[in-house]
């Protein structure tokens, strides 16, 4: 058990944490205004939902299955289509949100016709993303497309979270990026997730017209140290400049199930 003075000694090193991570983080934003070409993200998931309303509007589909969005699904239901949500948890919201929810990994297989299938940051958090390619493409209609974002295994912020682990993970979350938590913090296992591997498994199953886009800006994860965040940054330039496609930070990749 901690003594009185161990207890305030521990809070008042919680808070000096605190207010050095603050001011590290203000000073990367101000950065990142300052220079937003150097420092600034461009939003892979404007280029994601661009991809998904352009593929709505071509295919019209009568249904679309969302893959781990649990209760916060990147689409609303009501808008023509049934919208069917898969995840290995459930919440109360997700029966309120989705036309139907289904409760679990999308390694086995599927009973689900859709004309689309999407995803954002869950594929890195599939064990075998060849079990879950094979029943994508089950669950798809001859001509469907699937759409995802999925981070990348090489970036440097993938290689520390691997280092670190869930539970460390959970344990920093708060203190480092407080705005994350109860979102993040799963175990990421980041199988195949580089945008040739990915690529290659798709086609391997059998879909084609596959299309990847990388992004290199994900140096906001280090923005609780700033000399961590500059060096990612241009890390991430320097990448970017002579596609370095490996390290990108992440990627937006589509692809389609052929027509019978």
């Amino acid at each position: 058990m901690l003594s009185p003075n161990q207890t305030v000694g521990t809070k008042g090193g919680a808070v000096v944490l605190k207010r050095f991570i603050g001011w590290n983080r203000c000073a990367a934003a101000w950065l990142e205004r300052r220079l937003p070409r150097v420092f600034g993200a461009p939003s892979y998931k404007a280029e994601l939902e661009r991809r998904i309303a352009d593929d709505i509007a071509r295919l019209r589909p009568s249904a679309i299955l969302e893959v781990g969005g649990i209760d916060r699904p990147l689409l609303q239901r009501g808008h023509g289509f049934s919208y069917i949500g898969l995840d290995i948890e459930e919440r109360p919201d997700c029966y309120t949100v989705y036309d139907r929810f289904i409760v679990q990994s999308i390694e086995q297989p599927v009973n689900v016709e859709a004309d689309m299938l999407i995803s954002i940051t869950l594929m890195e958090h599939v064990p075998d993303n060849r079990a879950a390619s094979s029943s994508m493409f089950s669950a798809l209609r001859p001509g469907g497309a699937m759409h995802h974002y999925m981070p990348s295994k090489w970036h440097p912020y993938s290689i520390a979270l691997r280092l670190v682990g869930p539970v460390m993970q959970k344990w920093l979350i708060p203190y480092l990026r407080p705005s994350a938590v109860g979102v993040t913090g799963y175990p990421a296992f980041f199988d195949h997730c580089s945008p040739s591997d990915m690529a290659k498994v798709f086609r391997q199953q059998g879909f084609e017209k596959i299309d990847v886009m990388p992004f290199y800006r994900a140096s906001d994860y280090f923005a609780f140290f700033l000399p961590a965040y500059v060096s990612v940054a241009l890390f991430e330039n320097l990448c970017a400049a002579l596609d370095w496609r490996v390290f990108c930070s992440g990627f937006v990749i589509s692809a389609i199930r052929p027509a019978d």
